[in-house]
């Protein structure tokens, strides 16, 4: 069983819609949707947005259905000049940006009382998900790299020169990090999939409406083919 995390209605909805033999169970106030995409036995879910609603989702996955892989789709701001909108992102690890407890001596993005704090993405969902696009999506960048997760709509040039001096990310979101550290405590291999919507700056407000539909479509497509090839 694979299990498909989407933050928005419209992610999930593109899924759905090929799916087959769909069967819809309520889990934490979710619809979790089972059936088959492509020949693979999955479960999608809306998971909402924000990192809570992101962890309570890949629970979900991971206690009750089982799953053996986790893969969050989804749109992001650009941490990095070279990515512009519509290219695609896929995690080498994610952090959790705005876990700050330096007052307590930790360095920014330590989670105390554990010994991970940045966890490592699955190799083999990565390289699968890179020929997958390759495939589907030509004319679209990809690139490998960290993704940076917190509780915050990124627009602001100030806070992303901050999060790019201290952690380093390829693209920032809000629910990447959090399903990947739900699915390092379960043992659960996972991929955070992002597609590029806006760049993360003062223009954020504004890319984002006009290009979130088109990041969707570019990783619709990605997913798809990744069922083909696992």
């Amino acid at each position: 069983m694979i299990g498909i995390i989407g933050a928005m209605q419209e992610e999930v909805e593109d899924l759905k819609a090929v799916m087959k033999d769909c069967r819809v169970e309520r889990h934490a106030s979710r619809d979790y949707i089972t059936g088959e995409l492509e020949g693979r036995d999955v479960v999608l879910v809306q998971c909402g947005v924000g990192k809570v609603n992101a962890a309570i989702a890949a629970e979900v996955l991971a206690g009750i259905y089982k799953c053996n892989y986790i893969i969050n789709t989804g749109i992001a701001g650009s941490l990095n000049t070279a990515i512009d909108i519509g290219d695609i992102v896929l995690s080498t690890d994610a952090l959790q940006h705005d876990m700050d407890v330096t007052g307590l001596g930790f360095e920014k993005g330590i989670i105390p009382d554990q010994d991970v704090s940045v966890f490592e993405a699955s190799s083999s969902l990565r390289n699968i998900a890179k020929a997958a696009c390759e495939k589907v999506n030509p004319d679209v960048k990809i690139f490998e790299g960290r993704v940076v997760s917190g509780d915050q709509f990124v627009s602001s040039e100030e806070v992303k020169k901050e999060i790019v001096d201290l952690f380093h990310g390829m693209c920032t979101e809000m629910e990447g990090a959090a399903i990947a550290q739900a699915a390092w405590l379960n043992n659960v291999p996972y991929l955070v999939i992002r597609a590029i919507s806006d760049k993360a700056d003062d223009s954020a407000d504004m890319d984002y409406p006009s290009f979130k539909i088109k990041a969707i479509e570019h990783s619709v497509r990605l997913v798809r083919e990744m069922m083909r090839m696992i």
